[in-house]
């Protein structure tokens, strides 16, 4: 056993001898083979370092600010941290738990729209300045309650509305009233934030549109004598490095005229999904099969067609890790996990469901699989995007194991940023892992 904390939380298996993520899958699928077959996550500590060293080749002036709904796992916000992320946290939770991970307050940006008041007053107690604020109703409870806090005002964009069908935060005809509100009522305003979702189709006109706007907020706070030093661009960032090397192409040439590097002002964003969407896959088990053959006729030459369907029901489902389909968010097709799978095996039009027999709890529509048998497994990836601690919230199962890995490569690229188990990472002890 190599580098044990004193009270760890979470067992890190450290991948040596050419052992490979899929080799711990593999171990854990025969652990379960012993027990009853329930469903695991395993999370790859080693893409976070790898995504950030992305990150900071790609777009080194974006300082990056980890929304925290995005995966709560203590764990990811432990190696974010230790690699020196900040934080965006939207509730009493989330400030919590990464202020429990050694994340200084100054490090940690209170976002969230119409905050209750408990949540205003906690980050004046524990020392949050930093507050996302979206219209006049919430710069009064902030100035009553946190009348030393630092606010960051949010910008609404015309692609953010679009995509939410209603605008959050301010638009720029009502920035100069706000500002002005903000200086009779004597809180600080310190900065811009808005938002491009992913979605939008000609990120150039969005960034053009939006930079624009904060440059003349920016403007507008400094004419009324506010140190105007922190623009936030907000998320949208995929994990995809093509659509990372677009947004740096629409932004950089904007930043370079609105705010130079000279101009002192700190240019932050929040890539959530960018770091962990691809770091976790979850394993789940077939525990039912069902054959549907579907008949109908062609248009042409009233000729009858015949096609066979497999439905296969997994252990976990959409009151489940794949809650997210509910939200009208798609699920990839997984992958066949089989000791003996064929190379040359057919495949059939499939259908995967969870265990309820409600017709909501559909996670895949219809795909092409091989024939599955009841006890296969099958491997999504890109699971990283919702709070591992939330995977069963839905339902009345147990919390879902999560399994940590790192390769010794990447453990030996992390321990050069700084990132050791003696300092950075107190809840992790390291245990070797040999294919």
């Amino acid at each position: 056993m190599k580098g044990l904390a004193d009270n760890p939380s979470y067992i890190v298996e450290l991948l040596e001898g050419g052992a490979t993520l899929e080799n711990v899958i593999d171990g854990h699928i025969c652990e379960q083979a012993l027990v009853e077959k329930s469903a695991f996550v395993v999370g790859d500590l080693g893409a976070l370092m790898r995504k950030h060293v992305c990150w900071q080749s790609a777009v080194p002036r974006l300082q990056p600010y980890y929304p925290v709904k995005c995966n709560r796992s203590p764990a990811v916000i432990e190696v974010l941290a230790s690699l020196g992320l900040g934080f965006v946290c939207a509730n009493k939770t989330e400030v919590s738990l990464v202020l429990e991970q050694g994340v200084p307050p100054e490090s940690i940006i209170l976002s969230g729209v119409c905050k209750q008041l408990a949540l205003i007053k906690y980050a004046a107690k524990n020392n949050v300045q930093h507050l996302v604020c979206e219209n006049e109703a919430e710069l009064s409870k902030i100035s009553r309650l946190h009348p030393s806090a630092k606010l960051l005002l949010q910008l609404t964009t015309e692609a953010h509305a679009a995509e939410t069908s209603m605008a959050f935060g301010f638009s720029l005809k009502s920035c100069r009233h706000l500002l002005e509100a903000a200086k009779d009522l004597g809180v600080q305003v310190v900065g811009v934030t808005f938002h491009i979702p992913s979605s939008c189709q000609d990120l150039q006109q969005a960034y053009t549109h939006a930079l624009s706007d904060a440059r003349c907020v920016f403007d507008m706070g400094a004419d009324l004598g506010f140190n105007m030093n922190i623009l936030d661009i907000g998320g949208g960032f995929t994990g995809l490095e093509f659509q990372l090397q677009q947004v740096e192409s629409a932004v950089r040439p904007l930043l370079d005229a609105y705010f130079p590097p000279m101009s002192g002002v700190q240019v932050l964003a929040q890539p959530g999904r960018f770091y962990v969407a691809s770091a976790f896959s979850l394993a789940v088990s077939v525990i039912g099969k069902k054959v549907e053959t579907r008949h109908w006729d062609r248009l042409t030459q009233g000729v009858s067609h015949e096609d066979t369907e497999f439905l296969y029901y997994m252990n976990e489902g959409v009151y489940g890790p794949f809650s997210h389909k509910l939200l009208g968010k798609s699920i990839a097709v997984p992958s066949v996990h089989k000791n003996a799978l064929c190379a040359e095996e057919g495949v059939f039009p499939s259908s995967l469901w969870g265990p309820t027999l409600d017709q909501l709890d559909q996670v895949v529509e219809r795909c092409l699989l091989p024939e599955l048998s009841v006890g296969d497994w099958l491997c999504f990836s890109n699971m990283g995007v919702c709070g591992l601690e939330e995977f069963s919230c839905l339902s009345n199962t147990p919390q879902l194991p999560v399994y940590y890995t790192v390769s010794t490569c990447d453990w030996y690229e992390m321990q050069e940023a700084g990132v050791t188990l003696d300092s950075a990472m107190k809840n992790f002890s390291l245990v070797e892992y040999s294919a």
